[in-house]
């Protein structure tokens, strides 16, 4: 696929964006499913846009920033690997195979970027001390686009390279235990990714229901019938339904009974015979 210069720029920018949302997080572009949605929009093929952020996002559900330790970088391995199916015209399997590389090199690039943000917030605390809140909001934004250049340099360049058959070949020319070595870590990466997601959440009363939802997708594609997750999703809608009305937690508890001995028209309050 040839990009043009209109894609080159949008793509650029959306890589851009990524890299700033992976710091704010508050928007949430960083995600894989954001990301190579909208870098697919930008090269013209929204549905393989959604298939890789779909693959990537199961990779991605176990990093997180966890005080000062980085996560792997979810905004680079999605912008790269989309240019890279997309443009390279590759397989959405050969997403997975880089988005780990990438993902690890972009998480060396943010500790770069971060070291280096430490020159702007000495400058902004010296701004600080004369009340100059145009360069403290001056160096905060500096700071702030070298994380979008963290994402959007790498990006531009391959998404440069990726017209020609210069990634095709580059990707062409590792070895198939790699790959296949890359596949299989990816899905280790996913179990990773649930199993801290749930040890997080602590909700193991709801246990029963994640494994019921696997034993129903295996049986459904086993049997042949087929269940699409709209579907699957709809029924975890019903059976949390279920479970919250017949939960004794979420019912509305009854009044309690006055005290014994209390006098009439009195609550029975132990903070009024505690005063």
């Amino acid at each position: 696929m040839q990009i043009n210069a209109v894609q080159l720029i949008l793509v650029v920018l959306v890589a851009f964006i990524a890299g700033l949302a992976s710091v704010l997080d508050e928007r949430q572009f960083h995600r894989p499913l954001v990301a190579c949605t909208l870098v697919g929009l930008v090269l013209g093929d929204m549905t393989t846009g959604i298939e890789v952020g779909g693959a990537l996002e199961l990779l991605a559900l176990g990093w997180m920033n966890v005080g000062a330790a980085m996560a792997p970088d979810a905004a680079l391995a999605s912008t790269i690997s989309t240019v890279i199916v997309i443009a390279g015209k590759q397989s959405p399997q050969e997403a997975i195979a880089v988005a780990v590389p990438l993902a690890v090199a972009g998480q060396a690039l943010t500790i770069i970027v971060r070291t280096i943000a430490v020159f702007f917030q000495h400058q902004a605390d010296n701004f600080a001390k004369h009340a100059n809140f145009r360069g403290i909001e001056a160096m905060h934004l500096s700071a702030l686009a070298l994380q979008g250049l963290r994402v959007a340099i790498p990006t531009g360049i391959v998404a440069a390279l990726a017209s020609g058959n210069l990634v095709k070949d580059a990707l062409s020319a590792i070895p198939t235990v790699v790959t296949d070595g890359l596949h299989i870590a990816g899905g280790f990466i996913v179990v990773v990714g649930y199993a801290m997601v749930i040890n997080m959440m602590k909700a193991r009363i709801l246990m029963p229901f994640f494994f019921l939802g696997f034993i129903i997708s295996t049986f459904m594609t086993t049997l042949g019938t087929g269940i699409t997750l709209v579907a699957l999703g709809i029924v975890g809608t019903c059976l949390a339904v279920v479970y919250v009305q017949l939960n004794p937690e979420f019912q509305a508890k009854p009044p309690q009974p006055a005290m014994a001995g209390a006098p009439a028209g009195s609550s029975g309050d132990l903070d009024d015979e505690l005063d």
